[in-house]
């Protein structure tokens, strides 16, 4: 219930049937978003990199 937002045990059941669904398209689009920001992070330039890009590569 608290996961998926429902306010009631009643709402829970009726969408309970959907959960696995769900679990899948969010896992879905957190791989994406990661995805997006690791060739952002892979495209800046040298003077732009995190500390930890740079302390990667020395």
């Amino acid at each position: 219930m608290v996961r998926a937002g429902q306010s009631s045990e009643k709402a829970a059941m009726i969408y309970q049937h959907s959960e696995e669904e769900r679990q899948q398209e969010v896992a879905g689009m957190l791989d994406r978003s990661v995805r997006k920001a690791r060739r952002a992070v892979a495209r800046k330039p040298d003077d732009q990199a995190s500390g930890t890009d740079v302390a990667r590569d020395g």
